[in-house]
């Protein structure tokens, strides 16, 4: 970058439509013959501005108070080209305008960077990972207002307080009922938000040191919940006199046997059913979560609820393969079948996904890699989250193992005995 850069500031003014007798005061910064205005705000009157001078004429307090002013803004536009320029960055007028003003990346704010991310990925993550975004920032407004007296914060400002300040709050927040309203987990994840969108100012150069880098995200473990096979025969042998029941049931065992979640069954539609290559029906699609494609071959008791709803699919011109109610419903009538069955577990729609990995597939015998084929994950690992290999599995493998023991030492007995009797 050149050194010889030529820089200069002028003051001048410009006289104010509303009133003759009155100037606004401008700073004119030139670098390289090239120019940027910047109104500075303060009015003057004509008969008070000395133009061959650039400041104002006389004595009194007020004038004087605003000639030290100018001073102030010489000052700190000079301050403002050695920064770019000890920055290795482009010094121009331009530049050093929007130093001054707070409108560069060196100024850039909390609020900035989460409205640059939820602009740029409002088309790229599905609707409900926005929406979850859209709740970590009001929980990040509300800090500010509450917490800090403030309306916004510049990214600079930020450090390893702000963030163990802002768990805090989550922590303590209650609802109207004074209930706290975040599991640890639940912090944790508007934590991972907020990391999320730091990292990102930090692609785009607009924070230079990372808050979150000596700050750890404690996620709880806990088992997933999934039914049982004694559990899940017992729904299925339920017959509910109430169709919102019936149907809920039905929709609820379709997932237990595909492991579909809510919204592909929602999206399910009859062209994505089709013969497979070992000609019995299969399902076709992509997650909505992921976009991952998934190829699900249709257990018999899956299909015969397909049929049930055969009639209601035509009805909907293969819209809707299944009758789903919104996710929120079918998980208080789910509350209601686990009650009526004697299911003393936390019944919610997506148990029914835990369920097929778990007790439909897992506990006879299918692979951890088929498994997550028909689960739509990337990676193995998400699917070993979802999947536990359950007791009856474990007596099963040592089981197994007992009896190639045996077989060993059977045989080992035996080659004993023919070496003794052909010596």
């Amino acid at each position: 970058m050149k050194t010889n850069t030529t820089f200069s500031v002028l003051f001048f003014t410009r006289k104010l439509s509303k009133s003759a007798d009155k100037l606004s005061i401008y700073a004119r910064v030139t670098i390289n013959g090239k120019r940027a205005e910047i109104s500075l705000k303060r009015i003057v009157q004509i008969n008070d501005w000395d133009n061959n001078k650039g400041k104002c004429r006389g004595n009194t307090s007020k004038i004087r108070f605003l000639n030290a002013y100018l001073d102030e803004v010489h000052s700190k536009l000079l301050d403002c080209q050695k920064q770019l320029f000890a920055e290795g960055k482009m010094v121009s007028a331009t530049a050093v305008k929007a130093r001054y003003l707070g409108e560069d990346e060196n100024h850039k704010t909390l609020r900035d960077i989460i409205k640059y991310h939820n602009t740029n990925m409002v088309d790229v993550l599905k609707f409900g990972t926005m929406k979850n975004y859209y709740t970590t920032e009001k929980y990040l407004y509300t800090f500010l207002a509450d917490e800090l007296k403030t309306n916004d914060i510049y990214l600079k400002q930020l450090n390893h307080r702000f963030i163990c300040d802002f768990e805090i709050f989550l922590r303590n927040s209650r609802n109207s009922k004074n209930e706290l309203t975040l599991t640890n987990n639940g912090v944790m994840k508007h934590l991972e938000r907020l990391k999320k969108m730091i990292n990102l100012a930090c692609k785009l150069e607009w924070i230079n040191k990372n808050p979150f880098q000596l700050f750890q995200l404690k996620f709880k473990k806990f088992d997933r919940q999934y039914l049982s096979e004694r559990e899940l025969e017992r729904i299925e042998s339920t017959l509910f006199t109430k169709e919102a029941l019936e149907r809920v049931k039905d929709c609820f065992l379709f997932s237990c046997y595909t492991g579909l979640s809510y919204v592909d069954v929602k999206m399910l539609k009859s062209n994505h059913i089709s013969r497979g290559i070992d000609n019995n029906y299969w399902i076709f699609t992509k997650r909505e979560k992921t976009n991952e494609t998934v190829k699900i071959p249709i257990l018999p008791k899956a299909l015969e609820i397909i049929n049930k709803y055969k009639t209601f699919s035509e009805y909907m011109n293969g819209e809707n393969v299944l009758p789903l109610y919104s996710n929120q419903k079918i998980n208080v009538y789910l509350k209601d079948i686990a009650k009526d069955c004697g299911i003393h577990k936390n019944l919610t729609f997506h148990v029914a996904r835990h369920t097929f990995a778990t007790t439909v597939m897992l506990s006879n015998g299918v692979p951890l890699e088929t498994v997550s084929k028909l689960l739509g994950h990337s990676k193995l690992s998400t699917t070993q989250i979802y999947a536990r290999v359950v007791e009856t599995k474990i007596s099963e493998d040592i089981g197994n193992l007992l009896q190639r023991f045996e077989t060993k030492k059977q045989q080992s007995e035996q080659q004993t005995k023919t070496t003794f009797f052909q010596g």
